[in-house]
Protein backbone atom coordinates (compact mmCIF):
# COMPACT_ATOMS: atom_id res chain seq x y z
CA UNK A 1 0.00 0.00 0.00
CA UNK A 2 2.83 2.37 0.91
CA UNK A 3 3.72 1.78 -2.65
CA UNK A 4 1.31 1.96 -4.46
CA UNK A 5 0.89 5.76 -2.29
CA UNK A 6 4.28 6.47 -3.30
CA UNK A 7 3.47 5.41 -6.76
CA UNK A 8 0.48 7.62 -7.45
CA UNK A 9 2.63 10.64 -5.65
CA UNK A 10 5.00 10.21 -7.94
CA UNK A 11 2.94 10.48 -11.07
CA UNK A 12 0.71 13.11 -10.00
CA UNK A 13 3.62 16.16 -9.34
CA UNK A 14 6.21 13.91 -12.13
CA UNK A 15 6.59 16.09 -15.62
CA UNK A 16 9.51 13.17 -16.92
CA UNK A 17 8.34 10.31 -17.66
CA UNK A 18 5.25 9.80 -20.16
CA UNK A 19 2.75 8.95 -17.36
CA UNK A 20 3.67 11.94 -15.30
CA UNK A 21 3.46 14.50 -18.79
CA UNK A 22 0.24 12.85 -19.77
CA UNK A 23 -1.69 13.64 -16.33
CA UNK A 24 -0.20 16.75 -15.85
CA UNK A 25 -1.20 17.26 -19.60
CA UNK A 26 -4.51 16.62 -19.04
CA UNK A 27 -5.77 18.20 -16.74
CA UNK A 28 -4.04 21.64 -17.75
CA UNK A 29 -6.59 20.79 -20.82
CA UNK A 30 -9.53 19.84 -18.36
CA UNK A 31 -9.01 23.52 -16.60
CA UNK A 32 -8.91 25.33 -19.68
CA UNK A 33 -12.10 23.29 -20.86
CA UNK A 34 -13.66 24.09 -17.36
CA UNK A 35 -13.12 27.80 -18.24
CA UNK A 36 -14.31 27.57 -21.80
CA UNK A 37 -17.59 26.18 -20.56
CA UNK A 38 -18.28 28.84 -17.86
CA UNK A 39 -17.44 31.19 -20.18
CA UNK A 40 -19.75 29.77 -22.79
CA UNK A 41 -22.72 29.76 -20.21
CA UNK A 42 -22.87 33.64 -20.44
CA UNK A 43 -24.39 33.60 -23.88
CA UNK A 44 -27.84 32.80 -25.12
CA UNK A 45 -27.68 28.85 -25.73
CA UNK A 46 -30.45 26.51 -25.88
CA UNK A 47 -31.44 24.63 -23.15
CA UNK A 48 -29.83 20.87 -24.81
CA UNK A 49 -26.98 22.81 -25.50
CA UNK A 50 -26.95 24.11 -21.39
CA UNK A 51 -27.55 20.43 -20.36
CA UNK A 52 -24.95 19.27 -22.38
CA UNK A 53 -22.38 21.97 -21.23
CA UNK A 54 -23.66 21.01 -17.69
CA UNK A 55 -23.44 17.42 -17.77
CA UNK A 56 -19.40 17.76 -19.25
CA UNK A 57 -18.86 20.56 -16.45
CA UNK A 58 -19.74 17.88 -13.91
CA UNK A 59 -17.43 15.40 -15.43
CA UNK A 60 -14.49 17.58 -14.73
CA UNK A 61 -15.67 18.18 -11.40
CA UNK A 62 -15.51 14.85 -10.70
CA UNK A 63 -11.81 14.31 -11.63
CA UNK A 64 -10.81 17.39 -10.20
CA UNK A 65 -12.26 16.30 -6.57
CA UNK A 66 -10.52 12.71 -7.98
CA UNK A 67 -7.39 14.35 -8.26
CA UNK A 68 -7.26 16.56 -5.28
CA UNK A 69 -8.41 13.69 -3.07
CA UNK A 70 -5.67 11.17 -4.59
CA UNK A 71 -3.40 14.12 -3.84
CA UNK A 72 -4.03 14.37 -0.46
CA UNK A 73 -4.49 10.66 0.08
CA UNK A 74 -1.05 9.90 -1.52
CA UNK A 75 1.22 12.78 0.78
CA UNK A 76 2.84 12.38 3.56
CA UNK A 77 2.36 15.03 5.43
CA UNK A 78 -1.17 16.22 4.73
CA UNK A 79 -1.63 19.20 6.87
CA UNK A 80 1.04 20.59 4.72
CA UNK A 81 -0.41 19.85 1.48
CA UNK A 82 -3.98 21.00 2.43
CA UNK A 83 -2.21 24.74 3.75
CA UNK A 84 -0.09 24.58 0.17
CA UNK A 85 -0.85 27.62 -2.15
CA UNK A 86 -1.63 25.08 -4.68
CA UNK A 87 -4.01 22.94 -2.50
CA UNK A 88 -6.21 25.41 -1.59
CA UNK A 89 -6.72 26.56 -5.16
CA UNK A 90 -7.39 23.09 -5.85
CA UNK A 91 -9.78 23.13 -3.24
CA UNK A 92 -11.46 26.38 -4.33
CA UNK A 93 -11.78 25.41 -7.93
CA UNK A 94 -14.48 22.17 -6.98
CA UNK A 95 -15.67 23.95 -3.30
CA UNK A 96 -18.21 26.13 -5.50
CA UNK A 97 -19.81 23.40 -7.14
CA UNK A 98 -20.73 21.07 -4.28
CA UNK A 99 -21.80 23.54 -2.46
CA UNK A 100 -24.08 24.89 -5.32
CA UNK A 101 -26.00 21.75 -4.89
CA UNK A 102 -27.42 22.87 -1.82
CA UNK A 103 -28.05 26.32 -3.59
CA UNK A 104 -25.53 28.82 -1.89
CA UNK A 105 -25.12 30.90 -4.91
CA UNK A 106 -22.69 33.41 -3.55
CA UNK A 107 -19.99 31.25 -3.00
CA UNK A 108 -20.26 29.99 -6.67
CA UNK A 109 -18.43 33.47 -7.50
CA UNK A 110 -14.96 31.07 -6.43
CA UNK A 111 -15.49 29.03 -9.55
CA UNK A 112 -13.78 31.59 -11.58
CA UNK A 113 -10.47 30.67 -9.67
CA UNK A 114 -10.31 27.53 -11.64
CA UNK A 115 -8.24 28.90 -14.23
CA UNK A 116 -5.17 29.54 -11.48
CA UNK A 117 -5.21 25.88 -11.18
CA UNK A 118 -2.78 26.61 -14.63
CA UNK A 119 0.21 27.79 -12.83
CA UNK A 120 0.73 24.81 -11.21
CA UNK A 121 1.73 23.25 -14.67
CA UNK A 122 3.23 26.47 -16.08
CA UNK A 123 5.25 26.28 -12.95
CA UNK A 124 6.61 22.71 -13.67
CA UNK A 125 6.99 23.79 -17.19
CA UNK A 126 4.16 21.60 -18.46
CA UNK A 127 2.53 23.81 -20.84
CA UNK A 128 5.80 25.27 -22.49
CA UNK A 129 7.60 21.53 -22.52
CA UNK A 130 9.62 22.75 -25.40
CA UNK A 131 11.13 25.43 -23.43
CA UNK A 132 14.49 24.66 -21.32
CA UNK A 133 15.50 27.87 -19.78
CA UNK A 134 13.98 29.74 -16.96
CA UNK A 135 13.98 33.57 -18.48
CA UNK A 136 11.20 31.47 -20.86
CA UNK A 137 9.14 30.51 -17.51
CA UNK A 138 8.94 33.24 -16.44
CA UNK A 139 7.74 34.90 -19.15
CA UNK A 140 4.93 32.31 -19.37
CA UNK A 141 4.15 32.93 -16.12
CA UNK A 142 3.78 36.72 -15.95
CA UNK A 143 1.83 36.87 -19.30
CA UNK A 144 -0.30 34.06 -17.75
CA UNK A 145 -0.89 35.70 -14.85
CA UNK A 146 -1.88 38.79 -16.53
CA UNK A 147 -4.33 36.88 -18.60
CA UNK A 148 -5.78 34.86 -15.08
CA UNK A 149 -6.29 38.32 -13.11
CA UNK A 150 -8.53 39.45 -16.25
CA UNK A 151 -9.94 36.82 -16.56
CA UNK A 152 -11.09 36.31 -13.00
CA UNK A 153 -12.21 39.53 -12.56
CA UNK A 154 -13.85 39.74 -15.56
CA UNK A 155 -15.73 36.50 -14.19
CA UNK A 156 -16.64 37.68 -10.96
CA UNK A 157 -18.07 41.13 -11.91
CA UNK A 158 -19.95 39.15 -14.66
CA UNK A 159 -22.06 37.29 -11.86
CA UNK A 160 -21.73 40.00 -9.97
CA UNK A 161 -23.69 42.54 -12.20
CA UNK A 162 -25.79 40.55 -14.66
CA UNK A 163 -28.64 39.69 -12.81
CA UNK A 164 -29.22 43.18 -11.85
CA UNK A 165 -27.60 44.92 -14.47
CA UNK A 166 -27.80 42.88 -17.92
CA UNK A 167 -28.15 45.67 -20.39
CA UNK A 168 -23.84 46.38 -19.73
CA UNK A 169 -23.14 42.62 -18.63
CA UNK A 170 -24.86 40.64 -21.06
CA UNK A 171 -22.18 38.23 -21.65
CA UNK A 172 -18.34 37.02 -20.98
CA UNK A 173 -17.35 39.42 -23.27
CA UNK A 174 -18.59 42.20 -22.26
CA UNK A 175 -17.85 41.64 -18.79
CA UNK A 176 -13.44 41.37 -20.21
CA UNK A 177 -14.06 43.98 -22.11
CA UNK A 178 -15.38 46.46 -18.82
CA UNK A 179 -12.18 44.53 -17.11
CA UNK A 180 -9.56 45.57 -19.31
CA UNK A 181 -10.95 48.87 -20.08
CA UNK A 182 -10.77 49.25 -15.91
CA UNK A 183 -7.54 47.61 -15.23
CA UNK A 184 -5.50 49.49 -17.57
CA UNK A 185 -7.07 52.91 -16.05
CA UNK A 186 -8.53 53.84 -19.59
CA UNK A 187 -12.27 54.32 -18.09
CA UNK A 188 -14.35 55.10 -20.85
CA UNK A 189 -17.43 54.93 -18.77
CA UNK A 190 -20.02 53.44 -21.79
CA UNK A 191 -20.19 50.26 -19.10
CA UNK A 192 -20.91 50.84 -15.34
CA UNK A 193 -21.72 48.28 -12.66
CA UNK A 194 -24.96 49.48 -10.04
CA UNK A 195 -24.52 46.99 -7.38
CA UNK A 196 -22.38 48.13 -4.78
CA UNK A 197 -20.60 44.60 -5.22
CA UNK A 198 -19.91 45.56 -8.48
CA UNK A 199 -18.44 49.14 -7.73
CA UNK A 200 -16.40 47.02 -4.94
CA UNK A 201 -14.73 44.70 -7.96
CA UNK A 202 -14.10 47.33 -9.93
CA UNK A 203 -12.07 49.59 -7.02
CA UNK A 204 -10.38 46.33 -6.62
CA UNK A 205 -9.67 46.25 -10.67
CA UNK A 206 -8.39 49.40 -10.61
CA UNK A 207 -6.20 48.61 -7.20
CA UNK A 208 -4.93 45.58 -9.43
CA UNK A 209 -3.97 47.61 -12.34
CA UNK A 210 -2.39 50.00 -11.30
CA UNK A 211 -0.31 47.89 -9.02
CA UNK A 212 0.19 44.29 -9.87
CA UNK A 213 0.18 45.49 -14.02
CA UNK A 214 2.49 47.57 -14.49
CA UNK A 215 5.16 45.94 -12.20
CA UNK A 216 4.46 42.32 -14.12
CA UNK A 217 4.83 44.04 -17.36
CA UNK A 218 7.81 45.60 -16.48
CA UNK A 219 9.56 42.95 -15.49
CA UNK A 220 8.69 41.06 -18.58
CA UNK A 221 10.67 44.04 -20.35
CA UNK A 222 13.60 43.75 -18.34
CA UNK A 223 13.87 40.45 -18.88
CA UNK A 224 13.40 40.63 -22.73
CA UNK A 225 16.13 43.23 -22.62
CA UNK A 226 18.22 41.46 -20.44
CA UNK A 227 17.74 38.09 -22.91
CA UNK A 228 18.32 40.18 -26.08
CA UNK A 229 22.17 40.82 -24.98
CA UNK A 230 22.50 37.31 -24.61
CA UNK A 231 23.10 33.92 -26.63
CA UNK A 232 21.74 31.19 -26.60
CA UNK A 233 24.32 28.88 -25.60
CA UNK A 234 23.09 25.42 -23.41
CA UNK A 235 25.29 24.70 -20.70
CA UNK A 236 25.83 21.11 -20.68
CA UNK A 237 26.05 21.03 -17.13
CA UNK A 238 23.02 22.20 -15.53
CA UNK A 239 21.04 23.11 -19.35
CA UNK A 240 20.83 27.09 -18.39
CA UNK A 241 20.19 28.21 -22.03
CA UNK A 242 20.91 32.03 -22.53
CA UNK A 243 24.54 33.25 -21.31
CA UNK A 244 26.51 36.79 -21.92
CA UNK A 245 28.38 37.02 -25.17
CA UNK A 246 31.93 36.34 -23.74
CA UNK A 247 30.76 34.38 -21.09
CA UNK A 248 33.64 30.96 -20.73
CA UNK A 249 31.82 29.87 -18.07
CA UNK A 250 28.28 29.00 -16.67
CA UNK A 251 27.16 31.92 -14.07
CA UNK A 252 25.06 28.77 -13.24
CA UNK A 253 27.11 26.03 -12.51
CA UNK A 254 30.66 27.15 -13.41
CA UNK A 255 31.12 24.61 -15.83
CA UNK A 256 32.84 26.07 -18.60
CA UNK A 257 30.80 26.46 -21.85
Amino acid sequence: MVLNREKIDFYLTDIETPVGKAISVTISLLVLVSSGIFVAETYNLSQEARWELRVLDNCVLVIFAGEYLLRLWSTKDKIKYILSFYAIIDLISILPSFIGLVNVSFIRLLRWFRILRLLRFIDKKVLIGSISNQDSVIFARILFTLFAIVFIFSGLIYQVEHPVNPQNFDTFLDAFYFSVVTMTTVGFGDVIPISELGRLLTVLMILTGVALIPWQIGDLIRRLVKTANQVETVCQGCGLAFHDADAEFCKRCGKQL
